[in-house]
């Protein structure tokens, strides 16, 4: 074997960009810090270049490459942005065909074959899996000489067919992972709802031990759940409110209340030591419930906003998706959120082949009887290695992975056109967020004020923008209007 004296790093994040996430504000990739950080304990130059949040192209993308001069040009792949993804590895590759090229998460942990298979001239290597160790082995080997094939959790294509090897098994110590959060440039990350935000996202948890068919977390995850301390995830809080400025936080955790004791001590630390950041965050509708009796220490310890998975209005449904609560369940939580006077925020998982247009106006009225402060009807997108795909691989009429963005629909129902699914999505928001414009005034001061600009983003620079155009009723507009949200 060849010895690759691999020294400078770069993580690039590929340009995707489908107008869901960056609507609400700029978000930092999480995962690339807790790489670089391992990276750099072991003796490596990680640089994260977040081309994706900076909003660069491929021209901008190929200028960094070229002045950074990496050896090894590393970029991560969900399912829709895969494409793009393997186009910064392809750059790379023409730019310098001796870099060494690796791509992770979750679309490369499980259909490594077939991107090895159909881009294996420019993909060295796939991590499959949790990258941390992975990559540092990787690169030690690839620096020593070694031969590849004993790292494991890895994939890459060798004499005409694709070798994978042996798993590794999850790290178990979270609390001793090193991070990198001054390779982060903060200016540019925000959270558009409040004005002079500092945004980070931060992992206090990883796994989920739900059963989600359409999910690709308890895939990914193996259905195991592992955590930070409560006092390692408090303090790094403190650190990033103290050296970088942070007052707002985003959990990226799938389930961080799954331990009710922890996530108490959590609540209780955060309160005593009046951290003083907000908080937003996803969790399970049964947590919540769970958890009513602490609600008043969710509020005060700064959770700002809480996204519960509702998907569904139909028991079948959520059957279907193996979402493991009633429907009756996911109003309970919604109000529960709502009573705390916590932003509330859910999504409907739309166009299964079963839909029809009226099922879909039937589950927005269900929406706003559930009264969400916030609602998104997605298009259900079919990852190819989730449970639910073999039911739904007869209906699919879209093969760009791009596209599989929770907006764009890729699944045909039975008596609907994927126009028909599209233009439904786009009045279900319509209907859903005029209705709440219009009981602006029995909302309390901090919902209204957030209702506001958040109908402002949507109205005028979220992909829903254009469903919005034009269908704005008077009283609303001059509603908005009179207290300045247009100008």
């Amino acid at each position: 074997m060849v010895m690759k004296n691999l020294k400078k790093i770069m993580l690039i994040t590929p340009p995707y960009h489908s107008g869901v996430v960056e609507s609400a504000g700029v978000w930092l990739n999480v995962g690339f810090v807790y790489i670089a950080g391992s990276l750099r304990t072991a003796g490596y130059e990680p640089i994260i270049y977040d081309a994706m949040s900076y909003w660069h192209g491929y021209e901008e993308i190929e200028k960094m490459i070229v002045y950074e001069k990496p050896d090894v040009v590393a970029t991560t792949a969900f399912t829709a942005s895969v494409v793009d993804a393997l186009k910064v590895l392809k750059l790379a590759k023409e730019i310098n065909p001796e870099i060494v090229t690796v791509i992770g998460n979750v679309h490369a942990t499980f259909c490594y074959e077939e991107i090895l298979r159909e881009h294996n001239r420019y993909v060295d290597y796939i991590i499959r899996g949790e990258g941390e160790e992975t990559m540092v082995e990787l690169m030690d080997c690839l620096s020593n000489g070694g031969d590849p094939v004993k790292v494991k959790s890895i994939a890459f294509w060798r004499d005409g067919g694709v070798i994978a090897t042996e798993p590794r098994l999850f790290i178990k110590e979270l609390d001793m992972l090193p991070m990198a959060w001054d390779l982060i440039d903060w200016p540019i990350y925000k959270y558009k709802p409040i004005e002079g935000s500092t945004l980070a996202i931060v992992s206090s948890s990883r796994g989920c031990n739900q059963a989600c068919s359409f999910c690709s977390q308890q895939k990914f995850w193996q259905r195991k759940w592992r955590a930070m301390s409560p006092e390692r995830f408090v303090a790094e809080l403190e650190y990033l409110r103290d050296t970088y400025g942070v007052n707002v936080v985003m959990l990226s955790d799938e389930t961080p209340t799954l331990s009710r004791s922890r996530w108490e001590r959590i609540l209780d630390l955060m309160i005593e030591r009046e951290v003083g950041v907000k908080i937003l965050m996803e969790t399970r509708v049964d947590d919540i419930i769970r958890d009513e009796d602490i609600m008043w220490k969710y509020r005060e310890a700064g959770i700002d906003h809480i996204y519960v998975g509702v998907e569904s209005t139909s028991q079948e449904m959520l059957d279907l998706f193996k979402k493991n609560i009633r429907v009756e369940e996911s109003k309970r939580a919604l109000d529960l959120i709502n009573e705390h006077d916590i932003v509330s925020e859910t999504s409907f998982v739309l166009g299964m082949p079963e839909d029809t247009v009226e099922k879909i106006r039937a589950t927005v009225e269900l929406a706003k009887y559930y009264n969400p402060d916030l609602a998104f009807f997605l298009a259900i997108a079919p990852w190819p290695y989730s449970e639910i795909y073999s039911q739904l691989k007869d209906y699919i009429a879209v093969d760009d992975y791009s596209r599989y963005n929770l907006v764009e629909p890729v699944v045909k129902p039975v008596n609907m056109t994927l126009e028909d699914v599209s233009n439904e999505l786009g009045r279900a928001s319509k209907d859903f967020y005029m209705n709440k414009m219009m009981h602006l005034d029995s909302m309390t001061p901090k919902k209204r004020e957030f209702m506001i600009k958040v109908m402002k983003i949507i109205a005028t620079s979220s992909y829903l923008a254009d469903a919005m155009k034009g269908e704005m009723p008077e009283a609303v507009r001059k509603m908005l209007e009179m207290v300045g949200s247009f100008d």
